[in-house]
């Protein structure tokens, strides 16, 4: 198969050349060939613009049915995350068609990709995205192999320190300090899906909405929904009352799933600041400006 990979996959892992990524891109097109060869499967299309962690191929079974063949490197765990959808097992989420395979190849059903959560009008997709992400908070499957979020979150915060300035800086002390508050008590052990927001929710056939994409994680529920908060950020920032807006919804969706209002609060400062630092690191700028000025709302 010839095609071109997706540019925003390109220049993603453009931004890191760490654990592989750049010799995995190399490798892409035979990859694709080999993965398709062995299961007969008969390739439509690159789903493009795609991710920015993966390559996500349209296909069909032998049979005919349409499936989703998903590559992706190492460095994106794509083996915690077919763990994560094999215990799901399709409830909440979308199903996954080959527990044991290949590393770092997964055969998905096929969804609507062009239809997500984010094409609704506002209030019903945080409506509709809150609904679909209660149902994958369950226990985590014994000795599973997800990181915890204070697993998680901590290489973050070093790396968030080493990336601190002085217009940053104070953002950065609130966000660490409210980690902290937050990792004192007794950890919550949920599976969560770990990179949640309104596009991560797509149009399915079994059920209305199902959720993709996961980074799985193991924690408190606040931690997940913390991204949900901050989705569609360029309208809230640039709505004149975009800060009380954003209250709101930190009040609304707490209220919404049972959660502590004052938790999520805390999780979503920690989760903006940290992507506003990191987007500096890689030179995206203008997102570092529009998440860390969401994090001072906060």
């Amino acid at each position: 198969m010839a095609f071109e990979p997706p540019q925003r996959l390109v220049r993603a892992l453009g931004e890191t050349r760490r654990n592989g990524a750049a010799e995995w891109l190399e490798k892409l097109p035979e990859q694709v060939h080999q993965a398709t060869a062995l299961r007969e499967l008969t390739v439509e299309r690159v789903q493009a613009p795609g991710g920015r962690s993966s390559l996500v191929v349209m296909v069909r079974q032998v049979d005919g049915t349409p499936a989703v063949l998903k590559l992706a490197p190492d460095r994106a765990r794509p083996e915690h995350e077919r763990a994560a959808l094999a215990h799901w097992d399709g409830f909440g989420a979308v199903q996954l068609l080959n527990p044991g395979d290949t590393p770092g190849v997964l055969l998905l059903e096929r969804l609507h990709p062009e239809v997500s959560v984010r094409s609704l009008p506002e209030a019903k997709a945080l409506l509709e995205a809150a609904g679909t992400l209660r149902r994958l908070w369950v226990e985590p499957p014994a000795g599973h192999v997800f990181e915890t979020v204070a697993e998680r979150t901590g290489r973050q915060a070093e790396a968030m320190r080493a990336g601190a300035d002085a217009e940053t800086g104070p953002l950065v002390e609130a966000a660490l300090a409210a980690r902290e508050d937050l990792l004192a008590g007794p950890p919550e052990e949920r599976l969560l899906h770990g990179t949640f927001r309104q596009s991560k929710v797509l149009a399915g056939e079994r059920l209305p909405w199902l959720a993709v994409g996961p980074d799985p994680v193991v924690g408190e529920c606040a931690f997940d929904l913390a991204r949900l908060v901050r989705d569609r950020v360029e309208d809230l920032i640039g709505s004149p009352s975009g800060a009380s807006i954003t209250r709101r919804r930190v009040k609304r969706l707490a209220e919404s799933l049972d959660l502590d209002q004052e938790r999520l609060r805390g999780w979503t400062l920690f989760r903006a600041v940290e992507s506003g630092v990191r987007a500096r690191r890689v030179g995206r700028a203008q997102d570092a400006e529009l998440l860390l000025e969401f994090a001072g709302w906060l």
